[in-house]
């Protein structure tokens, strides 16, 4: 059920396919950004941010998985974890091989609810957060694939400025 920017034919068609194509591009550019890399390096902060390979790879994962669980209940309710600052770092005793195992299953589960899905323009109330308006607020099931496209190409970008600073080596060239 996967897609690949090297198969250009995404295994949906139509407009949920090309979604989860992006979707699937995005991740492939992290995933090349953190190839190779200790557990060690991908705990290490490199720049101002306190951001690390790890972290970036522990947050999508958390974010994939919440919003997913959003998409596909619909209740409105704050899925467990969302809130967690922890997402951001790998804690001890985490490896990049399993923060990577979970992001592939992450990853799988998306592709699979998307798949169950009616239709994109099915609407699911927003869990209430520090940030929320007070008005319950809605997204169609099509705005949060694009929230995950936009968020994992946003920290793909963050961890190869990260891994461009760790040892000089940046995702366009490791293509």
């Amino acid at each position: 059920m996967t897609t690949s920017s090297q198969d250009p034919t995404p295994v949906f068609q139509g407009e949920r396919g090309e979604l989860l194509h992006a979707l699937t591009e995005q991740r492939e550019l992290l995933l090349i950004t953190v190839r190779g890399i200790t557990d060690a390096h991908a705990a290490q902060r490199t720049t101002a941010s306190d951001l690390t390979l790890g972290g970036i790879v522990k947050h999508l994962t958390r974010g994939e998985t919440v919003w997913t669980q959003i998409m596909a209940t619909g209740d409105g309710k704050l899925p467990e974890g969302m809130l967690d600052m922890g997402q951001y770092r790998m804690a001890d005793g985490e490896t990049l091989a399993g923060l990577l195992e979970q992001y592939a299953v992450a990853a799988r589960t998306t592709e699979e609810v998307v798949s169950d899905l009616r239709d994109l323009d099915r609407s699911v109330p927003l869990p209430s957060t520090p940030w929320s308006p007070p008005e319950t607020v809605y997204w169609s099931a099509r705005r949060i694939l694009l929230h995950l496209i936009r968020e994992t190409a946003q920290h793909a970008g963050h961890a190869d400025i990260i891994r461009e600073s760790l040892d000089g080596a940046s995702t366009t060239d490791q293509r």
